[in-house]
């Protein structure tokens, strides 16, 4: 009677959690050491003199990092925080001299900053695609003893060894590339109002706090397509911590025109637009100084004499007249936006603002 076979029970399949949107990174990197030279001497059956014959070093690789297209976060450098470029290879008899090491590059999406580890000297910034940048140069390949051989010293004995890289912690930040930025507090319609402007699927609750992390949607506006960023909301005191903080207000840094919308329904207008700036200005980045398009949002659930009302609050609060708008109902909306493309000008969007719009981005 043929034993009975043991079929062994499929493991479990891991869960796989969806990548999160990730805009800031600690990374260590070194550059590659050099290699040593190397003490040698020829040895041929009718040279009688042969004479030195070690060869030099090879370089040590570079850290470069470089702002590619289809990135749209900083994903990659949760799972990975060390990179080390290769070394040079050593130097060998007859004169035969190490390889250079291979140098490592660090891929970025276009708007990435990269800090020291202080995280306040700005190191470089990428606001190009294509752009490169070597971080940290590879260590120099030491001279073998052919080097050193001269008419006074026909046979030098010494070599230098190579040089050691670089090494360093750096912080890279992400800042999007978007023409005009969305702020508000929470629940304000931000992120109905991108939905219904663009093709980007933002989750809309009725709860604040919502938008956990940056959206970014293409618009067209008569014709002119601009990029469009909504952030997590803001309340008092986000400068210090409160809610989800300040942080995500780097995200606007680079934008043209911010669109401030103010819930109709909230209890004072013209309080709620100044919390918010005084968030704006305890951020700083210039962020206060930057063009501003104030709209009352929600109209649609108020009746007409509570729009009248905080109307004048909100006028009187920002020293200009707001737009009235709906963005789950679409009125006004057309005119916010092309008070948007006026600011923003004509030009046209650019390609990598375009496609990382265009990607929607990993959710939680």
């Amino acid at each position: 009677m043929l034993p009975a076979l043991r079929v062994a029970a499929p493991t479990a399949l891991p869960y796989l959690w969806p990548m999160k949107f990730l805009d800031e990174a600690k990374v260590y990197v070194r550059s590659g050491d050099g290699g040593n030279g190397c003490v040698a001497f020829r040895r041929e059956k009718f040279i009688e003199f042969g004479g030195p014959s070690g060869g030099n070093g090879g370089r040590g690789g570079d850290v470069v990092i470089e702002a590619v297209d289809g990135l749209n976060t900083l994903i990659d450098y949760r799972y990975q925080q060390h990179f080390k470029a290769q070394k040079g290879g050593n130097g060998m008899g007859k004169d035969c001299h190490g390889a250079n090491g291979k140098s490592i590059v660090l891929k970025v999406p276009v708007g990435t900053q990269v800090f020291d580890e202080d995280r306040e000297t700005l190191i470089h910034d990428f606001t190009k695609l294509g752009e490169k940048f070597v971080l940290s140069e590879g260590g120099n390949g030491g001279f073998g003893n052919a080097h050193f051989k001269s008419s006074t010293n026909r046979a030098p004995r010494n070599a230098n060894p190579g040089q050691p890289g670089e090494e360093r912690w750096i912080w890279l930040r992400l800042k999007l590339i978007a023409d005009a930025g969305l702020v508000g507090l929470p629940n304000a319609g931000k992120s109905t109002f991108l939905s219904k402007v663009s093709a980007a699927k933002p989750k809309i609750a009725d709860y604040p706090f919502t938008t956990l992390h940056p959206q970014l949607g293409v618009v067209n506006a008569d014709g002119r397509e601009f990029v469009l960023a909504d952030i997590p909301g803001l309340i008092e005191g986000a400068h210090e911590g409160a809610g989800l903080g300040d942080r995500f207000l780097g995200h606007v840094e680079r934008c043209r025109v911010l669109l401030h919308l103010v819930d109709a329904t909230s209890e004072h207008a013209g309080k709620a637009y100044r919390t918010i700036r005084k968030e704006l200005e305890a951020y700083g980045g210039q962020l206060a100084e930057k063009i501003e398009i104030v709209a009352l949002n929600k109209i649609d659930a108020v009746d007409a004499e509570e729009i009248k009302k905080q109307k004048d609050r909100l006028r009187r609060a920002a020293k200009k007249t707001p737009l009235l708008i709906s963005g789950a109902t679409g009125q006004g909306v057309k005119e916010a936006l092309r008070a948007l493309a006026d600011v923003i000008g004509e030009a046209p969007v650019s390609a990598k603002a375009k496609s990382a719009a265009e990607i929607e981005p990993w959710t939680a």
